[in-house]
């Protein structure tokens, strides 16, 4: 149970942190340029930045308790720093994995 709960913190962390970049891209990006606001990048930015943080964390966390590769690691690094991967991984990968570590309890 202790795993299915790491695997769940990981994606919830993971989906949190994809939001962040979203928002920081798409919002508070265009307001520093655009009409010259330059605060909301400053709380976005160490928020996405912590979560971040987080994100790497729990990646190597999961990653040793379930025995991933470092392919894996990799991976998920990468959908971190693409717009829309962590959603795109959340489905292709994660979802599957944790359903399978669920049955496996």
């Amino acid at each position: 149970m202790k795993a299915t709960r790491t695997f769940n913190w990981f994606r919830k962390i993971a989906l949190a942190e994809g939001v962040s970049f979203l928002v920081l891209l798409f919002i508070a990006m265009p307001l520093k340029y655009f009409a010259d606001l330059p605060m909301p990048v400053t709380i976005v930015g160490y928020l996405h930045g912590f979560l971040f943080v987080t994100f790497i964390i729990m990646a190597l966390v999961t990653m040793n308790g379930y025995k991933k590769n470092w392919g894996w690691l990799i991976k998920s690094f990468i959908a971190s720093i693409i717009p829309f991967g962590t959603f795109w991984m959340d489905q292709l990968q994660w979802k599957k994995e944790e359903a399978a570590v669920a049955q496996a309890a």
